[in-house]
């Protein structure tokens, strides 16, 4: 039986564990035993206990509820309680998810312990190290036993790195493998679109069934930490709401509710309270959202989970920030990137909605099975 120790700490990774804990529930159960860590880096009850539960996803072992703080004390307090756990657990694998802090944190840890490290979404690189995830994820490949990438542009970024892509096993963190699995984000959005048609009320509760409709999500900090950006970017959905008279559906992340309330120009704040097209709602489950996505007619955000997701459901993406690193995102045309720049973003916005009929959506993150693959390569490389 292999050990897994799973490091999850934010709302993109609790989505990407529902689509392993499935794999090893349904085909793998024999074979893996997956311990959950919740580092508690997203500690509001809508953006972490709800995914647990509506994405059936086991309870977590552990939960070493760090909450929020800077970058340097968020960190080292996950890697105090990682190393424990650890320690402990003598796992025989460390499986990590995309970017964030958890992340980081657990590669750390493991690759001093010599625990192999499992990276899912492993090869992701915007190439601007500005911003924390970049190095994030540079950190966490490094140190990786196995690399999960979920498009071909992931393998040739990590053979640019200097990995060699054609290793044999037996696989080690001197000896990794480079993996192209597709996405299991993918995964999820095939399963859980199905599961919301049934299961979410969202569209009858804002009242937007058969309505065209915009939805927004903005959370990354160079947008609600920076006042210039804050107030263009809600100036603009003001604006575009009003013109065209088409409601746009804004879940508010918590960090942005506090930023728009105490960041926004006062009358700009009244315009947008005032405003019958714009609805600001509280954080949305995993499934409200995939609600959201796929039948809305546009989507604007600084996710980049989001970004993939309005592909997955073929709508057109405006991004809200300098660069992605999704970048077959935008080279396939079904996204631009705009900052926080008004003129980009009402520029895209105009050609999207003259142009959306038009726009292709070519497979680019594998055929929806995405965790099986890993889970039998898992077994394969760790099996004893």
């Amino acid at each position: 039986m292999i050990k897994i120790v799973t490091i999850v700490g934010a709302r993109p990774q609790f989505i990407k564990a529902a689509a392993i804990s499935r794999a090893i529930r349904n085909e793998f159960s024999d074979v893996i035993k997956e311990i959950i860590v919740h580092t508690g880096q997203h500690y509001d009850p809508n953006m972490s206990k709800v995914f647990f539960e509506e994405l059936n996803i086991p309870q977590e072992d552990y939960n070493l509820q760090v909450g929020s703080d800077s970058h340097a004390n968020q960190t080292a307090r996950i890697m105090e309680g990682i190393e424990k756990i650890l320690l402990k657990e003598t796992p025989d694998c460390l499986l990590l998810y995309g970017d964030t802090n958890s992340t980081l944190a657990g590669g750390v840890v493991a690759s001093k312990l010599h625990i192999p490290i499992i990276h899912i979404e492993a090869g992701v690189r915007s190439y601007n190290k500005h911003y924390p995830e970049e190095v994030n994820r540079i950190v966490c490949d490094h140190l990786s036993t196995l690399l999960f990438t979920p498009s071909i542009s992931g393998v040739n970024n990590l053979g640019k790195e200097g990995f060699n892509l054609e290793n044999k096993p037996p696989y080690a963190m001197n000896n990794p493998k480079v993996f192209f699995c597709g996405d299991i984000m993918y995964d999820n959005s095939l399963h859980f679109a199905e599961v919301a048609k049934t299961n979410s009320s969202i569209l009858a509760k804002l009242e937007i069934e058969d309505k065209e409709y915009v939805l927004v999500t903005v959370h990354r900090p160079h947008n609600t930490d920076d006042l210039l950006a804050l107030n263009t970017l809600f100036r603009t959905f003001n604006e575009l709401s009003l013109q065209d008279k088409i409601p746009f559906i804004i879940p508010l992340h918590p960090r942005t509710q506090y930023a728009m309330e105490k960041g926004l120009d006062s009358g700009l704040y009244h315009s947008i309270k005032t405003n019958k097209y714009i609805q600001i709602v509280p954080p949305a489950s995993f499934l409200d959202i995939i609600q959201l996505e796929s039948n809305a007619k546009l989507i604007m955000t600084d996710s980049g989970g989001v970004q993939k997701e309005a592909y997955f459901f073929h709508k057109p993406c405006i991004i809200f920030q300098e660069d992605t690193a999704w970048i077959e995102l935008v080279e396939s045309g079904n996204a631009r990137v705009v900052g926080s720049d008004e003129i980009k973003i009402k520029d895209a916005y105009h050609y999207f909605n003259e142009n959306r009929d038009s726009l292709q959506y070519p497979s680019m993150y594998g055929d929806g099975k995405a965790a099986q693959f890993i889970c039998r390569q898992i077994v394969d490389a760790f099996n004893k």
